[in-house]
């Protein structure tokens, strides 16, 4: 049996922005074929290298310094690999123009577009995506460090089809921070803003409720500046899924589907109301099927703020 949630009041937003990310260490994305000291030490594609010989990684930049420093000689790299923390030891090698490598392409950023689902005026907390950033190349939730959100205007959409995920195109500036991210989790990415100086994405709050069967909006900016509301259907209600997948949505709006052909990357986030009700946001798209896709309820996405 559902039990009601605790009403909160909360700006549905709906409004794209940018979002940037730092990873806390660095994370191996693909090691380079052949024997090479990132083979021979034990690393593992996902690994993420937090330490080199007892220095704390922060950048890819210092973490190849940092090789050079060693100039060679046999090094710890202590590595979370899973959650779970990992001592290796690596003898770096020079290549053709003596800088010294592991033979390992390693990653410790990554920015992207995404939507605001809510901001609450109580505390100044924002919440967007509904879903964890992961890196593109080993589908692993980011460690984080640190990271910022940034103005977006939606300049083109990619439409979905059925096969081929659609996205929305949009422009933003890296160097304009709307906000601070403080932490990026599985059921989104969180942070805080100040109101004073963003009210233009900003709403009138509304209560939060549980989500049931039925018809129901999204907010959503696949136009420009502009967000609006458009109508879909709650086909389903999966309360407490472990894959965060708590509600499977169908979009009804001819004119949303005219202009993006359903649910297109950059939409996850989209609120999600019902009655009036801040219940939910949008998380992922069917593949085989872009009018239809998955949501997360708001209880749970407040949970993991």
């Amino acid at each position: 049996m559902a039990v009601e949630m605790t009403p909160r009041m909360l700006v549905p937003v709906g409004h794209t922005v940018g979002i940037k990310l730092f990873a806390r260490g660095v994370v191996v994305v693909k090691l380079s074929d052949g024997g090479t000291p990132a083979r021979a030490c034990g690393l593992q594609t996902g690994d993420v290298i937090v330490k080199c010989g007892g220095s704390t990684v922060t950048s890819t930049e210092q973490f190849q310094a940092l090789l050079q420093e060693s100039d060679g000689s046999t090094t710890d790299l202590q590595v979370q690999r899973q959650g779970d923390p990992v001592t290796l030891t690596v003898e770096p090698e020079p290549n053709d123009q003596g800088v010294y490598c592991i033979g390992a392409w390693i990653r410790d950023s990554m920015a992207g577009i995404g939507t605001m689902t809510y901001y609450d005026p109580a505390t100044g907390v924002f919440g967007a995506l509904g879903h964890g950033i992961t890196d593109v190349d080993t589908a692993q939730l980011m460690p984080f460090a640190d990271g910022s959100i940034l103005p977006s205007t939606v300049k083109a959409v990619k439409k979905g089809t059925a096969g081929s995920a659609g996205e929305l195109k949009g422009d933003f500036d890296l160097t304009a921070d709307l906000g601070d991210l403080y932490a990026n989790t599985s059921c989104g990415v969180f942070g805080t803003l100040d109101a004073a100086d963003h009210a233009a994405v900003l709403g009138a709050a509304v209560s939060t409720g549980t989500a049931k069967a039925g018809p129901a909006v999204i907010r959503a900016n696949v136009r420009g500046d502009t967000v609006e509301e458009y109508a879909i259907e709650v086909l389903k209600v999966i309360p407490n899924a472990s894959d965060g997948r708590e509600m499977v949505i169908s979009v009804t709006d001819p004119e949303l589907i005219a202009v993006t052909g359903g649910i297109v990357q950059g939409m996850s986030g989209s609120p999600i109301l019902q009655d009036g009700k801040l219940v939910g946001a949008v998380t992922h798209v069917l593949l085989n099927d872009p009018c239809k896709g998955y949501g997360i309820s708001m209880e749970t996405m407040l949970k993991a703020a």
